[in-house]
């Protein structure tokens, strides 16, 4: 990893870096005989351009939504790669990424909360939808989001996509006889299964992650689990800084509840060898 110091003293010393930034995580590989820069925020920061200019790879996902008897929805993701790259010049970039939802409980916290948003160089992407809770009334529904959460036996499941965007931010949550899954950010669950997420670009280190899995669906519901990409688990949250919406609670429970999972934000750009 590249402090921020040893960033600044390489772009000063010609190491032809077009651009020379601060801020978040700064890390370094090569591929291919190309040479990247990333910047990493798991949480909210700025991105700071002292100097120079580029196309910037953005990587932007939202917080997952908060499980009740249904899945948390996946926050959404959202890339920009290749001829969708963003333009960055010297200046402050405000990057505000996004928390998980909480989830509901049985008695003194019937709802769950959706997750929230992420935003990052004037693009944003949609907090997950929170999963449906008690038999018998409204919040039988799961919340619409960047991906939807699931159903309580007889509602219905949220709406993914809610940002309108293409390609979509994330899917549909699940609807069934019992407690379904959330939406994953490439795919809608089946039954109690979480939607699977999105595989995003190269992340911290040189390995590309999947982002924004669907919570599972709970016992009520087979089969059941957790989405790839950060979904969590039966009564288990989302994967922090995945999107990962938060996994279903037991029947009944009333301990505390498990969160959706935090977003997160990447930026990468080339830099000279």
């Amino acid at each position: 990893m590249l402090s921020p110091g040893l960033l600044g003293a390489v772009a000063n010393q010609g190491a032809a870096a077009a651009l020379t930034a601060f801020g978040g995580i700064i890390t370094q590989y090569e591929d291919s005989g190309t040479t990247y820069r990333v910047h990493t925020f798991r949480g909210s920061g700025k991105f700071l351009v002292s100097a120079g200019a580029a196309d910037v790879d953005l990587l932007i996902v939202a917080g997952g939504g908060g499980p009740g008897r249904g899945g948390g929805g996946a926050g959404g993701v959202r890339y920009f790669v290749g001829g969708d790259q963003i333009a960055v010049s010297a200046g402050t970039y405000t990057i505000t990424v996004g928390a998980g939802g909480e989830g509901g409980i049985w008695t003194s916290k019937p709802q769950a909360s959706d997750g929230a948003n992420t935003s990052a160089l004037g693009e944003t992407t949609t907090g997950g939808g929170k999963g449906g809770m008690y038999t018998g009334s409204s919040f039988n529904i799961g919340g619409a989001g960047g991906s939807g959460g699931g159903s309580n036996y007889s509602g219905s499941g949220g709406s993914g996509n809610a940002g309108a965007y293409t390609p979509a931010e994330g899917y549909d949550g699940g609807v069934g006889s019992g407690s379904s899954a959330g939406g994953g950010a490439s795919a809608s669950p089946v039954v109690g299964v979480g939607g699977a997420g999105l595989a995003g670009m190269i992340g911290i280190s040189a390995t590309t992650r999947t982002y924004g899995g669907g919570g599972s669906g709970n016992q009520s519901v087979s089969p059941r689990g957790a989405g790839v990409g950060g979904g969590g688990a039966q009564d288990v949250g989302g994967v922090p800084n995945t999107g990962g919406g938060g996994g279903a609670k037991t029947s009944g429970a009333t301990d505390p509840p498990p969160y959706g999972g935090a977003g997160i934000v990447l930026i990468r750009y080339e830099v000279a060898a």
